[in-house]
């Protein structure tokens, strides 16, 4: 086996989200996963926690990309404008891997348990956003609703973003999202 071989993390998660799509989430095996990508079962429990996982690795980098940007806003800006500048941050981490994220959301939306971890992954990305609003002066329930609204135009512009027929940039859809959250509630 090659174990030895560079990017096992890589060649793990790719055959996990391969094999997840060919037989499904709940029929894929550690063990096939590992067989695939040419490693150890040892060596895919040292990268993730368990199967699951593989589907959500990226979760701290986003959570990172999104604090960065709320700490290097200017002082002046707005707490949503302040949740834009992250989420223009956080679209970085998406360029050029369409294919991927739709082919990963298919394998969550036919898995209950996917689903529900997704949903956690995203209240984990909202509390640590309300948390970096906070940090800045922002008061607790403001940085709270502020945060949920952020959370909630990412989920609608990623959702877009991965529609069959979309073509567009993510941070495209993802400003068209919150310009439409703007416009509701200023009341337009």
């Amino acid at each position: 086996m090659g174990r030895w071989e560079p990017n096992a993390r890589e060649r793990l998660a790719k055959a996990a989200l391969e094999l997840y799509s060919e037989r499904g989430y709940d029929q894929t095996t550690v063990a096939e996963i590992a067989k695939r990508a040419g490693l150890t079962e040892r060596t895919f429990f040292r990268h993730f926690a368990d199967k699951r996982e593989v589907l959500f690795d990226g979760s701290d980098i986003l959570k990172e990309l999104f604090a960065s940007a709320v700490a290097e806003a200017p002082k002046s800006a707005a707490p949503i404008d302040v949740v834009a500048a992250g989420l223009e941050a956080v679209c970085t981490a998406f360029v050029d891997r369409r294919e991927h994220f739709r082919q990963r959301q298919a394998v969550i939306v036919a898995n209950a348990e996917l689903k529900e971890r997704e949903l956690i992954k995203l209240a984990s990305m909202s509390a640590a956003l309300a948390d970096a609003l906070h940090e800045r002066g922002v008061a607790k329930p403001a940085a709270s609703l502020t945060a949920e609204a952020g959370i909630a135009v990412f989920k609608v512009g990623f959702e877009r973003w991965i529609a069959a027929s979309e073509e567009r940039a993510m941070s495209q859809l993802i400003r068209e999202s919150l310009d439409e959250l703007k416009a509701v509630t200023a009341g337009n």
